[in-house]
């Protein structure tokens, strides 16, 4: 890897890690959802560190540059969370209705009374 590559990849990890910390301290951020970040910036810095280790990563799942590993864990990464979101929304949107309901039968009920 490149020193610059090295350089990019190691100062957006570090970025990462700090932005994520300092949403969970401002209560911006969940902690329900802060390890998963900051699981990903500490394996983006160990991988961006560890050039062995991201080379045989990328010799096994047969990329030609080892960089392209980091760019395919955080696309992964990126599905993973998506489909994570997706089934929280989901959720939360069978939990709307079901409220929407039962708010509708009270009120019936209100005028009734």
């Amino acid at each position: 890897m490149l020193p610059r590559q090295k350089l990019f990849a190691i100062l957006i990890s570090i970025g990462l890690i700090l932005v994520i910390v300092d949403l969970v301290r401002r209560k911006k951020l969940k902690e329900e959802y802060s390890w998963l970040w900051l699981m990903s910036g500490v394996t983006i810095f160990i991988l961006a560190i560890w050039y062995d280790l991201l080379a045989a990563i990328g010799n096994f799942i047969g990329v030609i540059v080892p960089t392209s590993t980091l760019f395919f864990f955080g696309l992964v990464f990126l599905v993973l969370i998506s489909l994570h979101f997706s089934v929280k929304v989901s959720s939360l949107t069978n939990q709307v209705k079901k409220l929407a309901q039962e708010l509708a039968i009270l009120k019936e009920r209100a005028k009734k009374d």
